[in-house]
Parts: C-alpha cells; structure tokens; sequence
C-alpha cells in the first residue's frame, strides 16, 4: 500500500510542479500593459488653399484604422475631373513625385511642421526637392477606374508613421461654405424704446 502510495505521489508530483511551473512562466512572459497613448500634438491649420478646386464634395472622409494595419480610410477623397489642377495646401519642399504601384503621387513634406501631405492619383509637375507655395500646382489629377465614379484626389497627412484627418490642415473660413448673411425681417413692428 505504501509503495502504492509512493508511486502515486510519485505521479502527482511532478503533475503539480509542471502546473507551477507553468503557471510562474505564463506570468513571467505575460506582456506588460500597454502604456498610456501619449496625447497627440494637435494639427496646425496652416492650410491657405484646397488641393482642388473651391470647396470640392467629399467623397469619402477620414475613417481612422484601429490599428496599424486595420481597415479604414487613411485620408479622404475631392470630388475631381481628371486632369484638375492639384495644388499644395500650404508650402513646403516635395519629398516624392513619382509612381507608386501604376499611380501617380506627390509628397509634401510642409515647412516646420513635421507633417507630410500626399496627393494620389496625379501626374506631377514638379521633382523631389523642389520648393512650392501654398496654393502652386504641383500637377494634375489622372483618370484612373478607380472607385471614385467621376473621379477624385485622394489626400492624405501624415505625423511620421500616424495618419492623421488632412481636413485638419485648413482653416474654418476655408472649410465653410460661405459667409453667414443676415436678411432683413419686413412686417414685424420694432420693439418699444424704454421712456
């Protein structure tokens, strides 16, 4: 019975340290919990035109990724014909004007900010390193059977590797629609004057 006993703990001691074991590693590897996003610095609105056009449609907004390689839209579509004149929105010096997978881009890496805007699909008027404007061409929008019906610019922004919402960069008298107007009131008798 004894050496029935013996072979018995025999089994479950090992069974039980294994488990311990196991258990401490699982504890000891676990990742630490993710530090707290540092907040991010916010976008200055140093934009002075649109990329095309006087306030074009928005096809499509900016719909943030949650995470790095998740589904979103890391930018947003203008309204554009093809061969639309795309312009800088504020100045900078252009760090790629080229072909990215059979498509047509400009980057602009924007004066002092630490920001670059992209603009895709474009056949480019300027070179990598050249200065432009706010508001220069830096060339035209290509028509492409993309999934834009009618076509359109895609226009992104970004803070090192983090997208960022391009709309940012304009100023709210860009963004509105128009100045607000008052209209006069007839027929409606003016208040009392105080005695």
């Amino acid at each position: 019975m004894r050496a029935q006993r013996r072979a018995g703990l025999g089994l479950l001691l090992p069974a039980t340290l294994t488990v311990t074991v196991l258990t401490s590693l699982a504890w000891a590897e676990a990742p630490a919990p993710p530090a707290p996003a540092a907040p991010q610095e916010p976008v200055p609105a140093i934009g002075r035109a649109w990329p095309v056009g006087t306030r074009p449609a928005v096809v499509r907004g900016w719909e943030p990724p949650a995470t790095v390689y998740g589904r979103g839209h890391r930018g947003v579509d203008l309204a554009a014909p093809a061969a639309a004149p795309v312009r800088a929105v504020a100045a900078g010096r252009v760090s790629f004007a080229g072909r990215v997978a059979g498509r047509g881009v400009v980057s602009v890496e924007l004066t002092g900010t630490g920001l670059r805007t992209t603009y895709e699909p474009v056949t480019p008027s300027v070179r990598t390193g050249d200065e432009v404007a706010a508001g220069e061409v830096v060339g035209s929008t290509e028509a492409t059977g993309g999934h834009c019906a009618g076509g359109c610019l895609h226009w992104g922004l970004l803070r090192g590797g983090t997208y960022l919402d391009p709309l940012s960069l304009l100023p709210p008298w860009l963004l509105r629609r128009g100045p607000s107007r008052l209209l006069p009131v007839l027929g409606v008798p003016l208040p009392a004057q105080p005695a």
